[in-house]
């Protein structure tokens, strides 16, 4: 598990919540995020691309040396409810089986590619066992958020709240520090991300994950 962070003045947190990065390993961002989390006692959950990481395996082990947690973002990042349903199958298996094969583990969560989800798409991942993570506030990073206006939505994150990030967005990687210290400020820690019985409402797409303690 990643580390706790510091106490909070003494008190239990009131909650948690999940800080998640896209699209990685991102060689040229992603040794300074983790450096960033590591420096602040942070876990966050990395939804890796199989081609990526089987171009930089090395940096899968960095996140995993870190003690994050690491999800399947598929193997290509298609646009999955356009493809067949054996081929989104394959999408998220062929990642599946990269990460396992750099780590060891096989990654328990999922995130489906710009959050697009429908029934076949979660049949494949019942057949692989893997919880879908879609995210409850979006930093829009990828629409050229500013470090500042990331900051911002961070701060409407309430407890049980998974926050999307990218790792290569340079905005994001500078925004953690004051991301977390903020949290903390407000009795909030960064955890990790398991299955919930609630819905968690995401457009007309529910799914049934939040954040917990490490």
């Amino acid at each position: 598990m990643p580390i706790r962070g510091p106490a909070m003045h003494g008190d239990r947190p009131r909650g948690y919540v999940a800080l998640t990065f896209d699209d990685g390993p991102t060689p040229e961002t992603l040794p300074t995020l983790l450096d960033r989390l590591l420096a602040a006692g942070a876990g966050a959950t990395f939804f890796n691309r199989g081609d990526h990481a089987e171009a930089r395996p090395d940096l899968v082990r960095a996140q995993q040396q870190a003690r994050m947690w690491i999800g399947n973002h598929t193997a290509t990042h298609p646009h999955l409810p356009d493809i067949s349903g054996r081929a989104a199958f394959t999408e998220i298996l062929h990642a599946q089986q990269t990460l396992h094969r750099i780590t060891g583990e096989w990654p328990s969560l999922f995130r489906p590619p710009y959050g697009e989800t429908n029934d076949q798409v979660r049949a494949g991942q019942a057949r692989l066992n893997v919880l879908e993570v879609l995210w409850t506030v979006d930093s829009r990073d990828w629409a050229g958020a500013t470090t500042d206006e990331i900051v911002a939505a961070a701060r409407t994150l309430r407890p049980g709240g998974i926050f999307l990030m990218h790792d290569w967005a340079q905005a994001s990687v500078d925004a953690v520090p004051q991301i977390i210290s903020e949290l903390r400020d407000r009795g909030l820690q960064p955890g990790k991300i398991t299955f919930s019985p609630r819905r968690i409402p995401f457009g007309d797409t529910p799914f049934h994950a939040t954040a917990v303690a490490p």
